[in-house]
């Protein structure tokens, strides 16, 4: 009973304690309309527990809740990034590992999609079916249709996974070409919008 009326007091009523068990058990993001639509309430309620949490969290917890690609998910607090990181490089965790060829292709297909196979050879100079392939594998690109021209080509997007591992919120997150510039060396510049110049690269279908 002590336990209730605490809860009641920092604002945690049974909707917001059913919200905070979804999130924490989600592995991915839930939108707001897909809780709304579990629990039987509003989106509107939804979005007010959120909200609580998100003040609650932000007062006295390690925890708390991010919006990525179209859903809310619970994360730790920024400022504990640092005790994370350290404790996250002590124990054994499954990442995706992607090579430099897989993650250019990838910059592509973020930047111009929908965008076809050939388009991505085009751009990058330089075959890219395995590579493709690679990244669908990781949930990180998607078929999204054919392209009404010669041939009906496929055309491929990013997915929410996409925006998930990056921290994004949505495409029109993706940092400019001006905000990369800041970030590029003269060792591993590429621009995903240019074709290369000088010559062509090897094949990276033995990704």
């Amino acid at each position: 009973m002590q336990q209730f009326d605490e809860n009641e007091k920092n604002g945690m009523g049974l909707l917001e304690r059913q919200v905070e068990a979804m999130l924490f058990v989600s592995p991915q993001p839930v939108s707001s309309l897909e809780i709304a639509s579990y629990l039987g309430v509003s989106q509107t309620r939804v979005d007010d527990a959120v909200k609580t949490l998100k003040d609650t969290y932000a007062r006295s917890h390690g925890l708390t809740i991010l919006y990525l690609a179209g859903g809310w998910q619970m994360a730790t607090s920024p400022d504990l990034a640092e005790t994370i990181e350290a404790f996250s490089n002590s124990v054994s965790m499954q990442k995706v590992r992607l090579s430099k060829a897989a993650l250019e292709t990838l910059s592509v297909i973020a930047y111009n999609q929908p965008v076809t196979r050939s388009e991505i050879e085009d751009i990058r100079s330089v075959r890219c079916d395995r590579v493709v392939d690679t990244l669908m594998k990781h949930g990180l690109v998607r078929i999204a249709g054919r392209k009404k021209s010669v041939g009906s080509p496929l055309l491929f997007r990013t997915t929410d996974r996409f925006l998930e591992i990056f921290g994004l919120a949505g495409i029109n997150s993706l940092p400019t070409l001006e905000e990369l510039k800041d970030y590029k060396t003269e060792e591993t510049a590429f621009d995903p919008f240019e074709r290369a110049e000088n010559g062509t690269e090897e094949d990276d279908n033995d990704e």
